[in-house]
């Protein structure tokens, strides 16, 4: 995340900051990085300044200078807001830390919201929302639902979900990190209720109470899975779906941080998760999610149940619901 637009506070220093800027987007890295160097010698506290080179840097793939700026840059954003610590640990400079970066999540959103939908579907061919309505429908004609009583859109954004879940759910809840996002979102009117929240510790303080749960690109923020499948699962009634997306690798690990400063998932992982967490595994398909730098998105998309009634034990005599994996 590139700041260029927060003032060092000292205005020679800001002017070689927007000429590097202007080289950096005629292609001159080599030069921009000298120049925004130059501007950080004048302005060496200006953390959004050490941001940039630190990207400067990386896209010349001269990795142990970008590993220096963000070290500097690390020790100056005690908030987090430009995610340091993820940037150093893609690069294998340091540990990623568990759970989601909140305050790095936040600010990106925050500055990523006005031009949001124009970038992600206009540029990148974004149809995450429409590929989980799609599956939800078939599981809602299967199952015989026609209707959810209460729908939850964790990571709500601008809505894109929402408008697809809309005519499905009497009462719609978005939630996000992002005040920039729910601000563009409440205007559209598709949300019953919006609430600025962190999910994690959103869904925590929820009772069983939703029949319907999605969340479209939004775990790939949230690192590990099972403790987001742990706080979800009790929010959700018996019976109730839940529907959401992850970007997909093939490796060993169960998740990973990619350059992108996204998580990508193990596909054997994140079946094995969903199980363990209780759930029953309706659909799990792998697909081109979206175009990111001309190149396919690999991921999947993932419709599960909770249980209408809790297994009991095997010499108990009892069943289970007997929906599976389709």
């Amino acid at each position: 995340m590139t700041k260029t637009s927060y003032s060092s506070g000292d205005a020679i220093a800001d002017r070689r900051a927007g000429y590097a800027r202007m080289l950096a987007e005629d292609g001159e890295l080599a030069a921009a990085a000298e120049v925004m160097q130059q501007a950080l010698e004048l302005a060496p506290n200006w953390a959004a300044g050490w941001d940039v080179l630190g990207d400067y840097f990386d896209r010349l793939g001269r990795t142990a200078e970008a590993i220096s700026a963000w070290r500097h840059l690390e020790a100056l954003d005690d908030s987090g807001q430009f995610g340091a610590r993820l940037k150093l640990a893609v690069h294998g400079a340091g540990p990623a830390g568990e759970g989601t970066a909140i305050s790095y999540v936040e600010a990106l959103f925050d500055q990523y919201a006005p031009k949001f939908e124009k970038s992600l579907v206009g540029k990148l061919g974004y149809r995450v929302p429409e590929m989980l309505d799609a599956l939800v429908v078939e599981e809602m004609a299967r199952l015989g639902i026609a209707r959810f009583e209460r729908g939850l859109d964790l990571g709500c954004g601008t809505g894109l979900m929402g408008q697809k879940l809309r005519d499905k759910v009497g009462y719609l809840e978005g939630i996000d990190i992002s005040a920039a996002m729910i601000a563009e979102t409440a205007r559209k009117k598709i949300y019953d209720n919006l609430d600025k929240a962190e999910l994690v510790a959103a869904l925590s303080a929820r009772q069983a109470e939703s029949d319907l749960v999605t969340a479209a690109d939004v775990f790939i923020y949230c690192g590990a899975l099972e403790p987001v499948l742990a706080a979800l699962v009790p929010a959700l009634l018996p019976g109730g779906l839940v529907a959401f997306s992850l970007e997909a690798h093939d490796g060993d690990e169960a998740v990973f941080l990619r350059p992108s400063v996204r998580y990508a998932h193990g596909v054997d992982a994140t079946q094995t998760a969903v199980i363990a967490s209780g759930l029953q595994l309706l659909r799990f398909e792998t697909v081109v999610l979206r175009m990111d730098r001309g190149a396919p998105i690999n991921g999947m998309l993932v419709v599960a149940r909770k249980p209408e009634v809790v297994a009991l034990a095997a010499n108990d005599g009892a069943g289970t619901d007997g929906d599976v994996a389709a």
